[in-house]
């Protein structure tokens, strides 16, 4: 990103993307919280806000007014919110709560960045 541009960003006040290890379609355990113990798929990373939506975690109530011009039936859905990323462990082929690391691997003779369990050494990325 030009420096130009970061530095408008800066001063309109928005937030500058975190790395964070957990990507979509990775399965997790929530281990704080009110759904704390289980496990879901990833749906969505929002890497501005550290936050990510899980698969049947943090359900809440949604009351919607109907709008027939936009044909919106009205009622109560239920909606996933997002949680904190520090509060989610991503789970090894095993099922067990891992922490992630990274380590060098040479795949077609680029050195590529993989993902690998903290327990046991597994691979992650496909």
């Amino acid at each position: 990103m030009p420096k130009i541009a970061y530095q408008r960003r800066q001063e309109k006040g928005e937030q500058t993307p975190v790395r964070v290890k957990i990507k979509k379609d990775d399965l997790v355990r929530v281990i704080a919280g009110r759904d704390k113990g289980k496990t879901g798929k990833v749906l969505d990373v929002d890497r501005f806000h550290r936050k990510v939506t899980v698969e049947g975690v943090m359900i809440v109530k949604r009351h919607t007014r109907p709008n027939p011009s936009k044909q919106i039936k009205g009622g109560i859905a239920d909606k996933p919110m997002s949680i904190d990323v520090s509060n989610v462990m991503l789970l090894t082929s095993q099922g067990e709560p891992t922490h992630i690391g990274y380590k060098l691997d040479n795949v077609n003779g680029q050195v590529r960045r993989v993902r690998i369990a903290r327990k046991g050494g597994e691979t992650l990325d496909k």
